[in-house]
C-alpha cells in the first residue's frame, strides 16, 4: 500500500538481469480489467481469489514480484510466499504512505476514504509485513531502496 513496491521492484529486476512480475498488473491482464473495475463489478473476495489463482505462477526462482499490499493477508498466501520467496517488508511509515496514496483514486482501497479509515488497514495489514525476513526502509529514494533489496537478494 504506497510502499514503492512496483517501482523498486521493476528496479530491483532490471538492475539483476531478472524477470519482473506485478502480481495487480497481472491479475488486470487476466480478468480483463482494472483492478478498480474488479471491485466495482464484482468485489474485494473476487479480486483476491484472482490474485489467489494467479500468484503460484509467479513465484518462480530467480524472479521479482511485486505482491499487491493485501495478497500477503491470506494465510495460505503467506505461507506459500514465505515458503517460495525470499521476503521484503518496504516498511514506509503511514504519513508518507497516505501523502504518497491519497490522491490516486484508481486505489479502490483508498477512494473514498479518510486517512483514519486507510490507516486503520495499514496497521491490520503491518503485524503481516513484519513477518517478512527482511526489512528495508522504503522512505530513501527508490534507487537507493532497490540497491539495498539487491544487496539482500544476492547475498
Amino acid at each position: 500500500m504506497g510502499s514503492g513496491k512496483t517501482l523498486v521492484g521493476g528496479l530491483v529486476a532490471q538492475r539483476g538481469r531478472a524477470q519482473f512480475f506485478d502480481l495487480d498488473h497481472l491479475v488486470e491482464d487476466e480478468a480483463g480489467m482494472s483492478v478498480a473495475e474488479i471491485f466495482a463489478t464484482h468485489s474485494e473476495a473476487a479480486f483476491r481469489a484472482f490474485e489467489k489463482q494467479t500468484l503460484p505462477r509467479l513465484l518462480q526462482p530467480g524472479a521479482v514480484v511485486a505482491l499487491g499490499g493485501g495478497v500477503v493477508m491470506d494465510d495460505d498466501n503467506w505461507s506459500l510466499i514465505s515458503d517460495k520467496a525470499m521476503t521484503v517488508h518496504l516498511d514506509v511509515p503511514f504519513p508518507v504512505v497516505w501523502e504518497r496514496i491519497k490522491n490516486l483514486g484508481t486505489r479502490p482501497l483508498v477512494a473514498n476514504r479518510s486517512a483514519s479509515e486507510v490507516e486503520e488497514l495499514y496497521d491490520l495489514r503491518r503485524p503481516r509485513y513484519e513477518q517478512a525476513k527482511h526489512r528495508v526502509d522504503g522512505t530513501r529514494p527508490a534507487g537507493d531502496v532497490a540497491d539495498e533489496v539487491l544487496q539482500l537478494w544476492s547475498a
